[in-house]
């Protein structure tokens, strides 16, 4: 999730020699107490390394790959699979898909050539890692991380990862190593090398059957996430009745 305040320091003045603190934090738009907090404690949150370095026109990936954490990420720089693209596809533009190739007449909008949601959607984090995944993923993160699978599943839930997890991911999953940060909203996609308009294209290119049964994997999770949220809110009322 961060960096090491020392090493950021000597980056920043090696990309911005002679700025001040100040300087730096109104041009990337940090607040100038949470660089000040982020440098006391000595850990420099990732965002804020790609924020400055898109401040003063710097390649974000390179700017990382200066860290240790993130050694390798130029290097691993790859285009994304057709699986990564179409988990990064929401479950609305599924079925404003399935919609639109199966209207009869007069289609609310072509197939295809609706704007798809921006990234990251709702569940881009778990769709990702599920797009990915290799046998014994999960088992190697909270490994390789010492993550408990109770955390690593939390970061799912919430549809989050760690910068530091994501690249890790990507690494044992052998797939580019800016994915699981493009798919985290910390890079953008173009920044991560994902080609315009690769989403789409690659949602053109399903085939019916493929796109129903995604669309449908997606809503029956969706539906137990709705079924665990309604339990869950179930106890809490029971708990507080019973509290009287």
């Amino acid at each position: 999730m961060s960096v090491p305040a020392k090493a950021f320091t000597q980056w920043l003045h090696s990309v911005a020699p002679g700025t001040s603190t100040a300087a730096v934090s109104r041009l990337s738009g940090i607040k100038r107490s949470t660089l000040a907090q982020q440098l006391v404690r000595g850990k420099v949150a990732v965002v804020t390394v790609v924020s400055i370095s898109r401040a003063f026109d710097i390649d974000a990936v390179a700017a990382l790959s200066g860290f240790d954490k993130y050694y390798d990420l130029a290097s691993g720089l790859l285009p994304p699979t057709e699986a990564e693209l179409v988990s990064q596809i929401s479950d609305v533009d599924l079925l404003r898909e399935i919609v639109a190739r199966n209207a009869i007449v007069d289609p609310p909008e072509p197939a295809g050539k609706h704007i798809l949601t921006p990234m990251p959607h709702k569940t881009s984090v778990r769709s990702w890692i599920d797009a990915i995944d290799v046998p014994g993923l999960r088992h190697t993160i909270s490994r390789d991380l010492q993550m408990a699978p109770q955390n690593l599943s939390a970061q799912l839930s919430a549809n989050r990862l760690a910068p530091e997890v994501a690249v890790q991911v990507a690494r044992i999953a052998g797939v580019g190593l800016t994915g699981g940060l493009v798919v985290t909203g910390v890079l953008t996609p173009k920044e991560g090398g994902w080609p315009e308009d690769a989403r789409g294209k690659a949602l053109r290119a399903l085939g019916d059957t493929d796109l129903v049964t995604l669309a449908a994997a997606r809503l029956d999770a969706l539906g137990k996430a709705l079924r665990r949220t309604d339990q869950d809110n179930e106890q809490t009322n029971a708990l507080w009745e019973n509290l009287g």
